[in-house]
């Protein structure tokens, strides 16, 4: 889908705030007049994020159904708009994916067996594969690998899910390499995840504060150095975990040392870095919407992802924008930080979806 005739400079100051987030909607099917519809022809978005089951109202069905209806979905979405959104799943393979069998979806293999069976062409094959699935969907953007470290052998979240290729970074490395590989050659986006590192956390960000500073190790960056210096990640998602090797104060998410002074900095990453959920306890236990908002431009991040899947209190695109319009106004954030995210956010959906 063409940029049509917009461009950075066509853009009013809320439409270059609503390029910083990413959201998710109730229901599958996206008709014009629609609440969805309106939402994203009135503020046109950065993106918007699917889930198989609403897990606020304990519903089956959210936004996937069928191969079918997903396709006709994506297709609504992108016609809603003038500038294209990246429309983002978490199908990472195996236990963690939205387009499960049950819905009518192939098979795949998750990052733990993969690594076990330590086979780089069947990697590549896998991440062609799942790629290839959400290609004919109308997904671009996969929100993985997941580049963690099988450190922590009782994660509930990471390990324990079959979430990581392996324990050392050298076979995280190797397979998430071909993993991305695949993705790529089917012109789907990857998302390389949780900067800096989740795999030596005991608990689960979406429940509530984890501080990794005593398990972490620097083999958990290893993965990023090395898949950035290949360009091979154009886009990266941090954790909200929290860490005193690089902030005494900060979740990584909302920490300015970690994002810009060590992912921008010292790694040298110029791409699209997203937030995970924003609406997982780590963050929204502790810091209103504003306050976030705040943290988390000033410390680097160009999108902020808002699934709306997570709590019943859901955050309207509209309040966003108009908090960020604010922070603005205020002089709590310069003008030019959005400038420079909707700038790599353009580029990206340029170089990838136009």
């Amino acid at each position: 889908m063409p940029l049509k005739n917009y461009d950075f400079y066509d853009l009013s100051l809320r439409e270059k705030i609503a390029q910083l987030f990413l959201i998710g909607f109730h229901g599958n099917i996206v008709s014009k007049g629609s609440e969805v519809w309106n939402m994203i022809q009135k503020f046109k978005p950065g993106g918007v994020i699917l889930f198989d089951k609403d897990m606020v109202n304990h519903q089956p069905v959210h936004n996937i159904k069928s191969p079918e209806q997903v396709t006709k979905l994506t297709e609504s979405l992108q016609n809603a708009t003038k500038i294209p959104l990246l429309i983002g799943v978490d199908q990472e393979g195996g236990l963690i994916n939205r387009l499960k069998t049950d819905y009518g979806f192939p098979e795949t293999r998750s990052h733990q067996k993969l690594g076990e069976i330590d086979n780089k062409e069947t990697t590549f094959n896998e991440g062609k594969h799942i790629a290839s699935i959400l290609s004919e969907c109308g997904i671009n953007i996969n929100f993985a690998p997941c580049v963690d470290l099988a450190i922590e052998k009782e994660s509930s979240i990471i390990a324990k899910r079959e979430r990581c290729f392996g324990e050392n970074s050298d076979q995280v490395i190797k397979h998430a390499r071909e993993y991305i590989s695949g993705h790529h050659q089917k012109k789907i986006l990857t998302a390389c995840k949780h900067f800096p590192g989740h795999g030596s956390a005991k608990g689960d960000t979406h429940a509530g504060f984890v501080d990794v500073t005593e398990t972490w190790t620097i083999d958990e960056l290893k993965p990023y150095t090395a898949l950035i210096s290949e360009n091979l990640c154009p886009v990266i998602m941090t954790s909200h975990i929290f860490n005193k090797n690089f902030d005494e104060d900060l979740p990584s998410t909302l920490s300015e040392k970690t994002i810009t002074g060590l992912l921008r900095d010292k790694i040298g990453f110029e791409g699209v870095v997203i937030s995970d959920d924003m609406q997982m306890r780590a963050i929204s236990d502790h810091y209103k919407l504003a306050e976030s908002l705040k943290l988390g431009l000033n410390a680097g991040l160009d999108m902020f992802c808002f699934g709306n899947n997570l709590l019943l209190e859901q955050v309207s695109l509209d309040e966003a924008i108009s908090a960020v319009e604010e922070l603005i106004a205020l002089k709590k954030i310069p003008e030019s930080r959005i400038d420079e995210s909707v700038q790599r956010i353009l580029n990206l959906k340029k170089n990838w979806i136009s």
